[in-house]
């Protein structure tokens, strides 16, 4: 016998206490039945209506948004942004918050995700609890920094640029990002008639007055003549392959950080907030201590920005190797890395390339990997080799946990933990975690 469909609870309201808040930019409540409630839009300690978004009877949870508070958090302020709220555009997940409660809470959420994942307090992992502000991005509750160097515009069936909704497909056309660098914003995105495009993205090199813009078109759809108010590049992304073509201009732009330049080519990756680079190479350097003629590796290397540091510092009796995927990034690391012969950068899978290299120890690591973490298998080869440090750059507290969890498997503990808010207005945080034999702590 089929069984019956269960009854959605989209649109259904309950008020509600809000508890304390989550990875994802939501906090707990829960009904008053005990089902719980993802809540976005609110705050711990707020009473509030939710309505669901996502959700059925039965469900281990439901998702909803804050329609209504009834009693406020005094953390809470207007939303700066006027597309922001429930329902609305989803790229910020605080802009209800003071800056200092958005760091605040993001704070929880790492300590949260220590303690469940890996069983570690902050004093464990050598962490005073506080997350840093960028420099510059200190500002008064109700304005906002201008941090996002590259912003991907969804684009409406009429043509009009905007931003996708939370956990949605659907577009929130918008005239302006209150996050977008003043690089991104004077290229004026919003202004112009996008028809025939899916997504456009724009991207403002930091440290040169390199401007790209990268269209995705529909199927069969022409591309626009792309005229902006400053001078770009244009990239086309092949919808039935994903390859990236150059239309004109140069196919890469020119980042800066550590006192180099780094091509970044085809809209390949760099961070995206403008003092990000150099945060987290003072971060990792900082942690690491390189000396001269160490053995380093750089691990999801991306264009070389870790490597080319680490060879800098370890000097020409040192070496360097690099592992990256990307087919364009490792092209882009060896042209950034080209002045220093002891630096190698391979091609492919961190878990696939390491082992076949042969090393068997070196003296440091740096490993940023992507959100979903390194795994147990990559941190049990890296806990075989020996390093006298490790710096764990993580842009997801739950993947950093679980693998720092590893780690401690492999004979490493948690010398230091560094914990940046490169992502303001966002539930996004930048960790860096420097381990050390665990044998040298006792």
């Amino acid at each position: 016998m089929q069984a019956e469909p269960k009854k959605s609870l989209v649109g259904e309201e309950y008020e509600v206490e809000i508890g304390p808040v989550a990875h994802g930019g939501h906090c707990i409540a829960r009904t008053s039945e005990g089902q719980v409630l993802f809540v976005r839009h609110a705050l711990p300690g707020e009473r509030v209506v939710a309505r669901v978004t996502e959700g059925e009877e039965g469900a281990r949870f439901l998702r909803a948004d804050a329609v209504t508070v009834l009693e406020a958090s005094k953390d809470r302020i207007d939303a700066p942004c006027p597309f922001a709220g429930p329902g609305r555009c989803g790229g910020c997940d605080w802009q209800h918050a003071k800056p200092g409660a958005q760091r605040r809470l993001k704070g929880e959420v790492v300590a949260e995700q220590l303690q469940r994942l890996a069983g570690l307090t902050p004093e464990e992992a050598g962490w005073d609890g506080t997350v840093m502000p960028a420099e510059g991005d200190k500002v008064p509750a109700g304005q906002v920094p201008s941090w996002r160097t590259r912003v991907q515009y969804a684009v409406t069936a009429d043509g009009r640029a905007g931003l996708r909704r939370h956990r949605s497909h659907e577009v929130e056309p918008i005239d302006h990002c209150l996050i977008a660098a003043e690089g991104v914003s004077e290229l004026g995105i919003e202004k112009r008639d996008w028809t025939g495009m899916d997504s456009v993205e724009a991207i403002a090199a930091t440290g040169s007055q390199d401007r790209q813009v990268v269209l995705t078109p529909k199927p069969g759809a022409r591309l626009p003549l792309v005229e902006l108010d400053r001078p770009v590049s244009v990239l086309r992304i092949d919808e039935r392959n994903g390859q990236v073509h150059r239309v004109h201009g140069r196919p890469f732009v020119r980042e800066r950080a550590d006192d180099r330049t780094y091509r970044v080519g085809n809209g390949g990756f760099w961070q995206v907030h403008p003092k990000a680079a150099d945060t987290l190479v003072t971060a990792v350097m900082q942690g690491l201590l390189p000396r001269k003629g160490d053995m380093a590796l750089d691990l999801y290397c991306g264009v070389g920005l870790f490597a080319g540091a680490l060879a800098d510092r370890v000097g020409e009796q040192g070496a360097v190797l690099g592992i990256e995927s990307g087919k364009r990034a490792v092209e882009d690391a060896r042209h950034n890395l080209a002045d220093f012969p002891r630096v190698r950068i391979e091609q492919g899978k961190v878990e696939s390339v390491l082992p076949r290299t042969g090393i068997t120890e070196v003296d440091l690591v740096v490993l940023d990997p992507p959100r979903a973490g390194a795994g147990r298998k990559t941190v049990e080869h890296l806990s075989s080799l020996g390093a006298r440090r490790i710096a764990y750059v993580a842009c997801d507290p739950a993947a950093l946990a679980r693998d720092l969890a590893y780690f401690r498997d492999g004979g490493y503990r948690v010398r230091t933990l560094r914990v940046f808010d490169l992502f303001p207005m966002t539930h996004h945080v930048e960790c860096v975690a420097i381990l050390e034999p665990a044998s040298k702590g006792i």
